[in-house]
């Protein structure tokens, strides 16, 4: 009778699931909600303000490492690796074996993160002006990063045997920033669907890949005593259109065909997540679905948000600091939680706070992007960050880590040269807050919707005509994006339009004095002589009053 229900229910427009009740209620027993001011519920969670430390933060650096970086292949290589004809099959066949036999497990157990300081690089990202650090707990290939409870696939047990989250919470405590966690393996229950798939041709044709080994199959093997299903989870129905690999895409919210996680595996997930909540406390935590994990058809994701604003209050004396994301979300839902674009931005400024996350390569570290000199600039970062910033936006920005735990020369580079704009423009950043309008120029003036949960970075290319603004207090900021190659006039601010009186203009990180006139048709600056980095360049306008 129950799967005769089940059944009903997906047939249901996803609206209308929260209406009917969830496919899976979870099982709090192990692990209960905290007593608090927050409920399971959308309703209850919209009591949520977003913290100021985090709206005048800015800039968050995120290391998106996990035994996916070991191959040095790039994004979803644990899904990739399955797929005949694939870059990553063809890696995976000549690196490790078949992936009937040498599958991702073994890609983990080779993974030994022997040259990893995260002291070392935390202090780096700080010195390039992050204000928060996040580290990946688990990925969509279900490995946790930490010394997890509930899943024996952890970082303790296999692969580096190392407490990797605790050792990134210890370097972020040594440089003072608030550590943030990012969540993502909700999604392996179809994620992994590929492993039990076949080649459709050659040799091995139709031999299942290790997808579906139990862990009686483990006799012997290096990974004897532990269940490999425990990581796979693949005893269950696949998708529908499952062969299509980039059919997931449009299942990410557990419609279309999507198959339905079981009671025992969203349990599990709701576990191993308050578990990692009560052991490292984070600031900030980052969830990788369409609201909130497995919602609609569990109301994990909403019990572990109450969970997470309850404890956190908790800890601090009936004050919530804590911020916490998800994508795609409805105007109702930015209200419980921070909206967070996917390398992308909104085209114009935000009435909630928001952030992007974004990447100066691929999610995971891919030797080819080095090879081929193809990372983002401190150029193209810094633009994004301004642009950003002036939409009422924050940026955590990712640096690939190699599976050895270190970062490559091409990296510290970009790095280095972030640190050294923000040494002298780091004022018109943080603790600023957007301005009447976000901008002038053509980037401002051009449409550039979102498309899904972002993607809409880099198609704009910013030039010294494109000019963003923020305030503080009574000083309003002017950046440029480049270098003056002329005269710049700033339309927003002629006499008609702007009530305020200037009092003076200077170029951070220039004594020389700036020569200016206002006019009706707008503020006209002469082209300096020079500015103090190529990269942008902030006029800093103080006026006779606070905007």
């Amino acid at each position: 009778m129950k799967k005769h229900i089940i059944f009903i229910l997906l047939l249901l427009p996803i609206s209308m699931l929260a209406q009917t009740g969830y496919l899976v209620t979870i099982n709090s027993t192990k692990e209960p909600v905290a007593a608090g001011k927050f409920e399971p519920s959308w309703q209850s969670l919209s009591q949520y303000k977003i913290p100021e430390w985090f709206a005048n933060a800015k800039f968050g650096i995120w290391a998106h490492w996990g035994p996916q970086c070991q191959p040095g292949q790039g994004d979803w290589y644990a899904r990739w690796m399955y797929e005949p004809g694939s870059r990553q099959y063809k890696w995976q066949t000549e690196h490790y074996g078949h992936p009937s036999v040498a599958g991702f497990k073994e890609v983990i157990n080779s993974w030994k993160a022997e040259n990893w300081n995260p002291e070392k690089l935390v202090a780096l990202y700080k010195r390039a002006g992050a204000q928060y650090f996040f580290a990946m707990a688990n990925h969509h290939d279900n490995v946790d990063m930490w010394d997890s409870k509930y899943q024996e696939w952890n970082t303790v047990n296999v692969g580096p045997h190392k407490d990797i989250l605790t050792g990134w919470a210890n370097a972020a405590k040594a440089n003072n920033l608030p550590f943030g966690l990012s969540v993502h393996a909700a999604h392996a229950w179809t994620w992994y669907e590929t492993a039990q798939h076949a080649d459709t041709s050659g040799n091995l044709k139709g031999v299942s890949y290790d997808g579906k080994l139990t862990k009686a199959d483990g006799k012997g093997q290096w990974w004897e005593g532990i269940d490999i299903q425990e990581l796979y989870a693949q005893n269950h129905p696949l998708s529908s259109n499952s062969n299509n690999i980039y059919a997931i895409h449009s299942q990410w919210d557990w419609t279309n065909g999507a198959s339905i996680p079981s009671q025992e595996y969203c349990d599990k997930f709701y576990n191993r997540t308050i578990d990692l909540i009560n052991q490292f406390h984070p600031d900030l935590l980052y969830f990788d679905d369409t609201g909130l994990p497995l919602y609609p058809i569990s109301d994990a994701g909403l019990k572990i948000a109450a969970h997470y604003y309850n404890s956190n209050m908790a800890l601090h004396n009936g004050n919530l600091e804590a911020v916490l994301f998800g994508k795609i979300l409805t105007d109702a839902q930015k209200k419980c939680m921070v909206w967070d674009v996917e390398r992308g931005a909104p085209d114009q400024i935000q009435p909630d706070h928001w952030q992007t996350c974004s990447c100066i390569g691929d999610w995971h570290y891919n030797t080819a992007i080095y090879e081929n000199n193809s990372y983002k600039s401190a150029k193209s970062v810094i633009h994004q960050l301004i642009d950003v910033v002036s939409k009422n936006g924050n940026l955590l920005l990712n640096i690939p880590v190699k599976g050895d735990g270190t970062i490559d020369d091409k990296e510290i580079k970009i790095l280095e040269e972030i640190a050294t704009w923000m040494e002298i423009n780091k004022e018109s950043i943080f603790n600023t807050h957007p301005w009447k309008i976000f901008g002038e120029g053509p980037s401002a003036e051009a449409a550039n919707p979102i498309n899904a949960q972002g993607f809409n970075e880099g198609k704009t290319k910013y030039t010294s005509k494109d000019i963003r603004f923020n305030q503080q207090g009574n000083v309003l900021y002017v950046t440029i994006m480049g270098l003056p190659d002329a005269d710049i006039i700033i339309k927003s601010l002629g006499k008609t339009v702007m009530q305020n009186r200037i009092l003076s203009i200077e170029m951070l990180g220039s004594n020389a004095p700036i020569k200016w006139e206002q006019t009706t048709s707008g503020l006209h600056i002469k082209k300096p002589a020079g500015a103090a980095n190529p990269i942008a360049t902030v006029f800093k306008i103080k006026m006779s009053k606070t905007l």
